[in-house]
């Protein structure tokens, strides 16, 4: 396999990687490294993580983070319930803290599976956890195991591959970027972002997704709060299609603003900009 190879897997999954984001994906897995993504919300670093397991076979075994995810919601926990009903029935409380009752969350599933292809662990939005978390996170990534103190380590026979994504809304320490290799995922240029719509939303016309293509780019030199991603002109086209839209007019994007652009101070400036003058930025990059 070489990234060519990597390249077209991806694909004939629908997913148009560049050149040097299929290099980054070739390499994670012939080095068995975990591969951290961060760009901008809507530029597909979560897509990836799906298409590989979709290409590779294994179980995609996600992780949202959030502040204040803990080793029961990211790791494992007790199955207290089920524990108390073995009390109950007269079992001896040495047999309370085995297998039986353990719970396993995305990351202990991860380490210990055997059957199939190696899962695909997406630790999404990792600069949304805590520091004590990521801190955690950097023994999972080096020595691919995980320890429960009542039963000991479980190690991974077969490392999983890893994905991590990040919006940057906080910078990832540098301990855990050591471990990882490092892309970022930008906007698409037009022509890409083009191929891409076109694969993922057929039912559109070509003139519609050209100029949406255009609408997009647009869009995102005006500096709004969130700017829309490959993922809302993929929504877009969809939408646009739905209702019989061929091509880009003025009235067309005031009704469906919404679909790309979700917070109301960005389509205050949008309008404040002029749809119309937008509208025929978009056309003429599309021509």
């Amino acid at each position: 396999m070489n990234v060519d190879d990597v390249a077209a897997a991806l694909a004939a999954e629908g997913y148009l990687a560049s050149e040097e984001l299929a290099t980054v994906v070739f390499l994670a897995l012939d080095l068995g490294r975990p591969l951290l993504l961060e760009g901008d919300a809507g530029v597909g670093k979560t897509e990836l993580a799906k298409v590989l397991a979709r290409w590779t076979g294994g179980e995609l075994l996600r992780l949202q983070c959030y502040e204040g995810l803990d080793l029961a919601q990211a790791v494992y926990e007790w199955d207290y319930p089920k524990q108390l009903l073995h009390l109950r029935a007269g079992g001896a409380e040495d047999d309370l803290w085995s297998e039986r009752y353990l719970v396993r969350r995305a990351i202990l599933r991860a380490v210990t599976a055997t059957d199939g292809p190696p899962p695909v662990l997406l630790v999404d939005e990792i600069d949304r956890a805590d520091d004590e978390f990521e801190a955690f996170l950097l023994e999972v990534l080096a020595d691919h195991a995980v320890t429960v103190p009542e039963l000991g380590t479980f190690r991974a026979d077969r490392p999983p591959i890893v994905v991590l994504t990040s919006n940057r809304t906080r910078d990832v320490h540098d301990a855990l970027k050591r471990r990882c290799l490092y892309h970022w995922i930008d906007h698409p240029d037009f022509e890409r972002e083009v191929a891409i719509v076109r694969l993922r939303a057929p039912a559109a016309a070509e003139r519609l997704t050209r100029e949406l293509a255009g609408l997009a780019a647009e869009l995102r030199d005006l500096g709004l709060y969130k700017a829309p991603g490959v993922a809302e002109t993929i929504d877009w086209a969809a939408a646009l299609a739905a209702l019989g839209r061929t091509h880009l007019d003025e009235a067309a994007v005031q009704t469906t603003l919404g679909v790309a652009v979700k917070y109301r101070e960005d389509q205050d400036r949008v309008r404040a900009h002029g749809v119309a003058e937008l509208v025929q930025a978009a056309l003429d990059r599309a021509s």
